[in-house]
């Protein structure tokens, strides 16, 4: 079972893990990650943009590709959109498999895909001043591992 979500609204990814444990207590192992907005750089807020008719079923559809690809008891992708500030999450991959290593490689694909295919536009605001992010190379060879 996949649960996938693009939020406007923040989320607690604490509630959101204690959650999707809970309901996989078959699972041997469960990976997790949480981006979050990080501190540095003078950055004061992180902005993500989106297309409606295509950010959520093209998250959808990598959750399909994920569950295709390892033997998963459950599947989480939380995603925001929106103003977020310093320290607010982002993002929640959480992968639940019979054996960590579907878990760890299920989750990690995901995220590559999620940086690299984003669905999203991305700016900051730094000085009072918001900026274009532009993806990076390092978001790229990731991908290419797949």
């Amino acid at each position: 079972m996949s649960d996938v979500r693009l939020l406007a609204a923040p989320f607690d990814p604490a509630e959101e893990l204690r959650a999707f444990t809970a309901a996989h207590i078959v699972a041997g192992g469960i990976v997790s990650f949480l981006g979050q907005v990080r501190e540095g750089g003078g950055v004061e807020a992180l902005e993500l943009k989106h297309y409606d008719p295509l950010t959520l079923p093209a998250m959808q559809d990598l959750a399909v590709r994920v569950r295709d690809r390892w033997v998963l008891d459950g599947l989480l992708v939380i995603h925001r959109s929106g103003v977020m500030a310093v320290g607010e999450p982002i993002v929640l991959v959480a992968a639940a498999a019979r054996h960590r290593r579907d878990a760890f490689a299920a989750a990690d694909f995901a995220m590559d895909h999620l940086k690299s295919e984003s669905w999203f536009w991305k700016r900051e605001k730094v000085a009072g001043e918001w900026r274009w992010i532009e993806p990076r190379a390092q978001d790229f060879e990731d991908i290419g591992r797949w």
